[in-house]
């Protein structure tokens, strides 16, 4: 993978988008693309007419429809982030939802809604009301850059939809796009004025259910200096009220929000991407990291987190692997037989993790759907994705999020520092040591009809038996283990336990190559070069 000779530093002028064209566009442009839900919703761009006004009014449409095939009486909780197309998408939306006088509720003063408060809204509602069952519409395409924007459907289990929902929306918005002047609209102030449009504090409620997830009491006690990056995201304005209420020592070393999210750092290829994961976004707060203990960071919807330690930004599977390891051995209300998820592309430290605590493993496909059921009933403790979205139940057993909390996930490295007296880091240098170090590794490329096509003709069986990096290939398969799902893509192991993955990116047109290594790094990148040489031909 090339880095830009940019990477890491602060964006240029160059570099900025033009809001004005932007937001133009989603107005002004036919809809060029077809409505397609990937992993999280439909996310594209005004500029190439894949995310305009016609795709958010066929889709809210289409929602309506479903929540009426499926006898969803509740209300549905409206949010979005702080992209510049996220606030139009949730004006058009609450438009049509209006019109139809679905029942909708908003976050008091219109406040931003990151994506794990929507979930836990929808749960504690359905909890009191199973008759009238609620779920969200969240306006957001995640970590993506500025000029993207998103749409992702929760229902009543509260976690992203599963793909017979998403299926039947996807192709209902798609007929619709040809018949938008049969969708009812009210103007945006009326839309407001309606009564079947209610306002709620979204932030209160959430903010005081945190204590019941995560040990902040102990987090208070140590005085822990933690320094949190919402890289402008949708949560920016919750970190004050969860420091006053819990009394943390906690510093937003970034307050400011702006859509075209002119502040950050270069990503990895030289464009802006808020994506909390990567050393290059997190630049700023890297940094300043030496002037507190702990840095924490979110994207933009605050489903994702990242946790600068020891001065470094961790690497999302040192830091799952690490965070499964406390939990199970500081939540002694679990339920005693709940799973430990993980997507099948995940560090294999997990696994031995989960099987040094005596736990199962419960692996999967990309995609956090497929945890929902697990955490909604307890059959899992914890669900896990290597892009750094995850969530977990709360100490007592009970669900917290359906969907990834970056919320969560930060703080509970804030709680293990505490608890422990050592960094998140620190922790993950002893899992090395009891289990084992590896080498792992991401690389995103350009996805052509070439990849697609190739990824298509290959049968997982006959890889076994070849050679790759000096090993045997002993198995193949393009299903994943615990569900047996379809992982659109391909997973291959070699002799000593390493292994490599392939898939098509479910957010951006990128080509996504896994490889994790147990001999060192020099067969990391003897497996990254020869498995897209054995798939690709080195293409």
């Amino acid at each position: 993978m090339t880095i830009d000779p940019q990477a890491g530093r602060p964006a240029t002028p160059d570099k900025l988008i033009n809001l004005a064209c932007l937001l133009s566009d989603f107005y002004s442009l036919d809809a060029e693309a077809k409505v397609s839900f990937g992993t999280s919703g439909h996310r594209g761009s005004a500029f190439k007419g894949a995310f305009n006004e016609s795709h958010v009014v066929a889709i809210t449409a289409a929602v309506i429809e479903y929540r009426a095939l499926k006898g969803h009486r509740g209300p549905l909780f409206l949010g979005h982030d702080t992209h510049a197309l996220s606030e139009p998408a949730w004006r058009v939306a609450l438009s049509v939802l209006a019109a139809a006088g679905t029942p909708v509720v908003i976050s008091q003063g219109r406040e931003y809604a990151p994506t794990p408060v929507i979930s836990f809204l929808i749960l504690e509602h359905n909890r009191t009301h199973p008759g009238a069952m609620a779920d969200g519409l969240i306006m957001t395409p995640s970590h993506n850059p500025p000029q993207d924007g998103g749409i992702k459907y929760n229902p009543p289990n509260g976690g992203p939809a599963d793909l017979d929902a998403t299926g039947w929306i996807q192709e209902r918005a798609n007929e619709l796009l040809a018949d938008l002047a049969s969708i009812k609209r009210l103007p945006f102030r009326k839309a407001l004025q309606a009564g079947c449009v209610s306002v709620m504090d979204y932030v209160g409620p959430f903010v005081e259910a945190l204590g019941q997830v995560v040990d902040l009491a102990v987090v208070k006690q140590s005085g822990l200096k933690i320094g949190a990056d919402p890289l402008g995201g949708s949560g920016t304005r919750y970190w004050g009220p969860i420091a006053e209420r819990w009394g943390l020592d906690l510093t937003v070393v970034n307050p400011r929000i702006d859509v075209g999210f002119s502040f950050m750092s270069l990503d990895y290829d030289g464009i802006i991407r808020m994506d909390c994961s990567s050393p290059y976004a997190m630049a700023n707060l890297i940094r300043t990291g030496g002037s507190y203990d702990l840095g924490i960071g979110n994207d933009p919807d605050f489903d994702r987190h990242g946790i600068v330690s020891g001065g470094t930004l961790m690497n999302p599977n040192h830091y799952l692997a690490t965070a499964i390891d406390y939990l199970l051995a500081h939540r002694p209300d679990w339920p005693a037989e709940a799973q430990i998820g993980k997507t099948l592309v995940s560090s294999t430290l997990i696994d031995r993790v989960v099987k040094g605590a005596g736990r199962r493993l419960y692996e999967t496909p990309v995609g956090f759907k497929w945890f929902v059921q697990g955490l909604l009933d307890g059959g899992l403790g914890f669900g896990g994705e290597e892009s750094a979205g995850a969530s977990f139940l709360r100490r007592d057993g009970r669900a917290w999020t359906t969907d990834k909390c970056g919320f969560c996930m930060t703080l509970l490295a804030a709680e293990m520092s505490a608890r422990t007296g050592r960094l998140p880091h620190e922790i993950y240098g002893g899992l090395t040591k009891k289990y084992g170090g590896t080498d792992y590794s991401r690389v995103d490329s350009e996805l052509t009809e070439g990849h697609k096509a190739a990824l298509g003709r290959i049968a997982p069986r006959s890889l076994v038996g070849s050679k790759l990096a000096g090993l045997d290939i002993i198995e193949a398969w393009d299903k994943a283990p615990g569900n047996q799902a379809p992982i659109g893509g391909l997973k291959v192991t070699l002799a000593d336990g390493s292994w490599f993955a392939v898939r098509p990116s479910g957010t951006e047109p990128k080509m996504k190559l896994y490889a994790e290594s147990l001999g060192g790094p020099g067969q990391l990148e003897a497996i990254l070069k020869e498995s897209r040489e054995l798939l690709f031909g080195g293409s």
